[in-house]
């Protein structure tokens, strides 16, 4: 009768580790009759817990230090910046989606004309203007006076307010740009307020005095939850239901001999032949202890959506750094993830002729495809098909 010891993955405890055995048992059971499942339930003893009951988590919001109904603006202004960095035209698309303010008069020069020739004069001094922000101002100024976006935004507002604008679009060109490359952004926000300060004025803003103007204000509200306030008020209680997951992979990279093992002592106890089965960190606690030392009995590893394959790539395996090939003693490996989790690695580009993968599609999107690999019978029927 072949064993199937199954390793659950990060954050799992109970009550949500027997439901999660039993799923797994019976739905293996069906696929491949005779098939014994031995759960190792490490999550309780061997995962991550606050010690200390949380003592490090800062207090929530700014009630300590008295500055709530200021911080709930800065906060507003804060989920504003975070919209910007990633479509640093939202706030230029919003402007032009308002109309006209009024007519043109015959003969007027058109709006935006006299923006467009202040961009192209600020492309050509480029970073001396705003050198906290980083490079490439003046390729965003360039950019930003070719946007279709900016004749109907001129149309919209006033100079005053469009100056302003456009000066918070650049500098949100300019720092989303160098987030996307995952550059060091270097200035903070009182830096970054001054350099649209001086933009602006280079636009003709005469008293722009600040980063907000009116649309800038509507920008904010439709993201505020997203951003940075709802997570500084509620940050007790996101970091107690995110530290276990987080906490079981550093746990184990750092501290991860007393689960390896109890998954030795495991192996060696149940009846032979044996099959590792890990999902997510119990993939890298699996594959970790084999390549550690032989594990006798132990015919077939499997992986399902594992970040294995990552962390042997980015050298943060910790019995096996990269390019070091895998051990001859680790038995055949099968490694299987869904198109759409993330957090699922393939292993076979990196591991050349000792592992198989095999892309699965749940239907889900993610994070629920992480865990949506225990009903697709896909996984069972691949399972099955390779037992010893």
């Amino acid at each position: 009768m072949t064993t199937v010891i199954f390793i659950h993955g990060t954050g799992v405890r109970p009550p949500h580790t027997e439901a999660l055995n039993a799923r797994v048992t019976a739905s293996l059971a069906e696929a491949a009759r005779g098939v014994r499942v031995v759960p190792l339930d490490w999550g309780e003893r061997y995962g991550a817990r606050l010690a200390a009951g949380g003592a490090s988590i800062p207090p929530d919001g700014f009630a300590a230090t008295g500055r709530d109904a200021e911080g709930e603006e800065e906060d507003e202004e804060t989920a504003a910046w975070e919209r910007l960095y990633g479509d640093p035209e939202a706030e230029l698309a919003l402007a032009a989606a308002h109309g006209p303010a009024g007519e043109t008069p015959p003969g007027a020069a058109f709006p935006d004309e006299e923006f467009r020739e202040r961009l192209a004069a600020l492309a050509a001094r480029g970073e001396d203007v705003a050198p906290e922000l980083g490079p490439g101002l003046g390729a965003r100024a360039a950019a930003l006076a070719r946007s279709p976006l900016l004749a109907p935004a001129a149309e919209a507002l006033d100079a005053e307010d469009l100056a302003p604008l456009l000066a918070r679009a650049l500098a949100a060109a300019v720092i989303g740009a160098a987030l996307a490359e995952d550059a060091p952004v270097l200035c903070d926000g009182a830096a970054r307020d001054a350099a649209v300060d001086r933009i602006a004025r280079e636009l003709g803003a005469t008293t722009p005095g600040s980063t907000r103007g009116p649309v800038g204000r509507l920008l904010g509200r439709p993201v505020l939850r997203l951003g940075s306030r709802y997570a500084v008020r509620r940050r007790r209680a996101l970091t107690g239901a995110a530290h276990p997951a987080a906490g079981d992979v550093l746990k184990f990279l750092v501290r991860g001999g007393p689960l390896r093992s109890a998954l030795r002592e495991l192996a060696a106890a149940v009846e032979p032949p044996v099959v590792l089965l890990g999902h997510s960190l119990g993939g890298i606690i699996a594959l970790d202890t084999l390549i550690e030392a032989p594990l006798p009995g132990v015919r077939l590893l499997v992986t399902v959506g594992s970040q294995a394959p990552f962390l042997y790539e980015t050298g943060a395996l910790p019995h096996l750094d990269h390019p070091e090939p895998l051990p001859a003693h680790v038995p055949g490996w099968l490694n299987i993830h869904d198109r759409r989790d993330l957090l699922g690695f393939a292993a076979a580009p990196v591991f050349p002729g000792r592992a198989e993968d095999i892309a699965t599609d749940n239907r889900q999107p993610f994070p629920v495809a992480h865990s949506a690999y225990w009903s697709d019978p896909v996984v069972y029927r691949a399972i099955a098909e390779r037992l010893p």
